[in-house]
C-alpha cells in the first residue's frame, strides 16, 4: 500500500468520525448536560492522548514543553476544549442537529476573515463572495426557507453556532504561531483544561450520569477530539498533496445528514440541504481561488 493510498484510508476514517459526532453530540445530550458531556469528553480524550504519547516514549518532554510555553497552553486550552465546547454543546442543546452542524462548517470563512486582522493576510475578492455564499446558506438552514419567521427561530441557537466558529477560528490563528509540536500541544490543552471543566462540572451539574451518557461522552472524547485528530494529522502526513484529502472532508457534512436522520430520526428539510449545497460551494470556492492565487 502507498504512502498516498494510506493517507486516503485515514483521511476516510476521519471524515466517518466527523460525520457521527453531531448525531453523537445531540444522542448524548438527551441524557446528560453541556457541562457533564464536556468534562466526561475531555477527561476521556486527555487520557486518550497520554496514552499515545506514552506509547511513543514522549512523557517526559509534557513537563518540558508546559514548562517552557505555559502561557499558549494555558490560552489554547481555554480555547479547546473548554470555551468551543461549552459553546458548540450548548448550540446543539438548543438546535436540531441538522441546523447546529452546517452552521458549525462556516469556521473557515470566519477564519479567513479573523486572519485578516490578527495575521495581516490580505482580503480576496473571493472571500467576501465565499462568506456571502456560505451566509446565506446559513440563512437558508435557520429560517427552514420561511424568511418571514426568522425572528421565531431559536436565534440564541444560531448565534451560538455561529461565536463556535470565532472561538475555533481564533484557536487556529494561535496555532499558527504554536512553537509545540501538534500532538503534545493537543494533550497539553487537554490536561490543562480538565481542573477547569472538571470544577465547572462540579459547580453546575454533578458527576452522577447514566451509562448511556457515560458511553455518549466516551464517543465523543475518542472520536471527535483526539482519534479523529490523530487520523487526520497521519493523513496530512502521508499524502503526497494535501488538496488530495483535504477535499474529502466536504463528505462529512452530507453523511452526517444520513445520520442525523436514520439514528436520531430528524426529518431533514429540503431546506437543509439547499443551504448545505450553499454552504460547501462557498468553502469550495474560496479554496479554489486561493489555490489558484498562491499557485
Amino acid at each position: 500500500m502507498t504512502n498516498q493510498t494510506r493517507a486516503y484510508v485515514f483521511a476516510i476514517i476521519t471524515v466517518l468520525f466527523w460525520s457521527t459526532v453531531a448525531t453523537a453530540f445531540k444522542f448524548t445530550l438527551r441524557y446528560l448536560d453541556i457541562f457533564q458531556l464536556l468534562f466526561y469528553a475531555c477527561l476521556t480524550s486527555a487520557l486518550t492522548l497520554l496514552i499515545v504519547i506514552a506509547v511513543k516514549g514522549h512523557l517526559s518532554r509534557l513537563i518540558a514543553v508546559f514548562k517552557q510555553h505555559w502561557k499558549i497552553t494555558v490560552i489554547a486550552g481555554g480555547l479547546n476544549p473548554c470555551l468551543y465546547y461549552m459553546v458548540l454543546f450548548e448550540a446543539y442543546d438548543r438546535l436540531p442537529a441538522q441546523v447546529a452542524q452546517p452552521i458549525n462548517y462556516t469556521w473557515a470563512i470566519t477564519l479567513a476573515f479573523m486572519s485578516i486582522i490578527f495575521l495581516k493576510q490580505k482580503i480576496l475578492l473571493a472571500d467576501i463572495v465565499a462568506a456571502f455564499i456560505c451566509y446565506a446558506g446559513v440563512v437558508v438552514i435557520a429560517t427552514q426557507g420561511n424568511f418571514a419567521a426568522f425572528a421565531s427561530s431559536d436565534l440564541i441557537g444560531v448565534g451560538l453556532a455561529l461565536f463556535s466558529t470565532i472561538v475555533w477560528a481564533s484557536y487556529w490563528i494561535l496555532n499558527v504561531r504554536d512553537p509545540r509540536e501538534p500532538l503534545t500541544g493537543m494533550c497539553l490543552n487537554f490536561m490543562v483544561a480538565l481542573p477547569v471543566v472538571t470544577l465547572v462540572c462540579q459547580v453546575y451539574s454533578g458527576f452522577r450520569i447514566p451509562l448511556t451518557g457515560l458511553a455518549g461522552a466516551v464517543y465523543v472524547g475518542l472520536f471527535e477530539m483526539s482519534l479523529a485528530f490523530l487520523c487526520w494529522s497521519v493523513a496530512l502526513r502521508l499524502s503526497e498533496n494535501t488538496a488530495r484529502v483535504s477535499n474529502l472532508i466536504f463528505l462529512a457534512p452530507f453523511l452526517s445528514l444520513v445520520f442525523i436522520n436514520r439514528i436520531l430520526g430528524e426529518a431533514i428539510l429540503p431546506t437543509t440541504y439547499i443551504g448545505l449545497i450553499f454552504i460547501v460551494c462557498g468553502l469550495l470556492y474560496q479554496q479554489w481561488s486561493h489555490a489558484r492565487t498562491s499557485g
